[in-house]
């Protein structure tokens, strides 16, 4: 559970596997069944020295925050947040989902900003789903949805700072793609719904799996005896290699840099977000 009582679905940080340079955290959110006004979400907090990505897959969510930003994100809207120096802000459920219940479902990715960028100004990319390239392979059994960097000839709209690729695939029964991944990149697929295959490693649903650095793409696929199509997330990234020193939202190089974090927040250096 987080915020003031959301379910999701944590793949990393764990035990077993802390981060995936460049990529600090990945929740998979619902999906939830809201009751009318029982709708929660995630209140006022602060971020520094990373960036989140949100993407809905349904049901609607508000931001706001500290800089006199506000959005609401849709089914298969993407938000792209570069807190960098600090931000508060507060993801909470629509007011339709509030007062009339309903589900919830998405995603949220921590990616790391280097050095020197972690003060940047913060940045927002709120990219409605309609401008998200999709495209399909030419059996048409497969598709994908390309939020960050370039598949099957589309380029993504949004803007990275560290060189990366957020793919979406549906892949229906039979279905296999082949995504070119630079060798140097961590990689990882994780299973939205359904059951398939990362390369040879079968991956069920909530289920994350970690590609080998061996070659320069990876295989997706779902075995012509599935009953369903394969929903999953690749996800890769270009690894940073420097120190990181990360204490709940803050994440930067060293101890010194999170106890000041802590200093400029607890003072209000990084704002407050007026009363609504």
């Amino acid at each position: 559970m987080e915020g003031a009582g959301v379910s999701i679905r944590r793949s990393f940080p764990t035990a077993n596997l802390e981060d995936l340079d460049p990529f600090l955290l990945l929740d998979h959110m619902g999906p939830i069944q809201f009751a009318p006004g029982q709708a929660v979400g995630f209140p006022d907090h602060p971020h520094r020295g990373f960036e989140t990505v949100t993407y809905v897959l349904e049901g609607a969510m508000e931001h706001r925050d500290s800089k006199g930003n506000h959005g609401v994100l849709g089914p298969g809207d993407v938000q792209w947040m570069t807190a960098g120096s600090g931000v508060v802000h507060s993801e909470m459920p629509g007011e339709e989902l509030r007062k009339k219940g309903g589900r919830l479902e998405g995603f949220q990715l921590w990616v790391n900003l280097p050095k020197a960028a972690k003060m940047t100004a913060p940045r927002y990319q709120e990219v409605a789903a309609e401008r998200l390239p999709v495209v399909e392979t030419p059996s048409k059994d497969a598709k994908v949805k390309v939020i960050a960097g370039e598949s099957l000839g589309q380029h993504a709209a949004i803007e990275t700072r560290t060189p990366m690729l957020y793919l979406h695939f549906t892949l229906q029964p039979g279905a296999s793609v082949t995504q070119a991944v630079p060798a140097e990149y961590n990689a990882f697929a994780y299973a939205i719904d359904g059951a398939g295959l990362a390369g040879p490693t079968p991956l069920n649903e909530g289920h994350l799996a970690v590609f080998s650095k061996d070659g320069d793409r990876v295989e997706l696929s779902n075995p012509a005896s599935a009953r369903k199509p394969f929903n999953v997330l690749l996800i890769a990234g270009a690894p940073i290699g420097e120190p990181v020193a990360r204490y709940g939202p803050f994440v930067m190089n060293t101890k010194a840099e999170i106890y000041q974090a802590f200093e400029d927040y607890r003072t209000g250096r990084m704002g407050v977000i007026e009363a609504r």
